[in-house]
């Protein structure tokens, strides 16, 4: 996979990972989706997003944690954090997307964060 476009969505809703996965591929990303925080970090070797999106939500180990990991393993890359958390509640992160968001608030964000 391209580390330039590679986004990792770390979601425990299937619909909510398959609509992240249609509106980041329309925004030119191929798109690594995970249903949980352990099978983003056990996919790490074979990754290295430049994106990524992670619910705070997630069964196991928290968003915060797995954002926490990242931030230590791909310095790089922009993290986002979705969630449905009040944002007072949200851990540092390059951006935030409150759900329920919009495919324009998603294209948005992205052209902020790539600027």
């Amino acid at each position: 996979m391209s580390p330039s476009l590679l986004a990792l969505t770390v979601e425990d809703n299937a619909e909510q990972t398959e609509l992240l996965r249609r509106m980041l591929e329309r925004e030119g990303y191929e798109v690594f989706s995970a249903p949980d925080a352990e099978t983003a970090i056990a996919a790490f070797p074979e990754i290295q997003p430049s994106l990524a999106i992670v619910d705070l939500r997630l069964p196991g180990v928290t968003g915060s944690e797995c954002i926490d990991i990242l931030r230590s393993r791909f310095p790089s890359c922009r993290i986002i954090v979705s969630s449905v958390l009040d944002e007072d509640e949200y851990p540092r992160a390059d951006a935030s997307l409150p759900k329920p968001f919009t495919g324009a608030m998603l294209h948005d964000l992205l052209a902020e964060l790539t600027q």
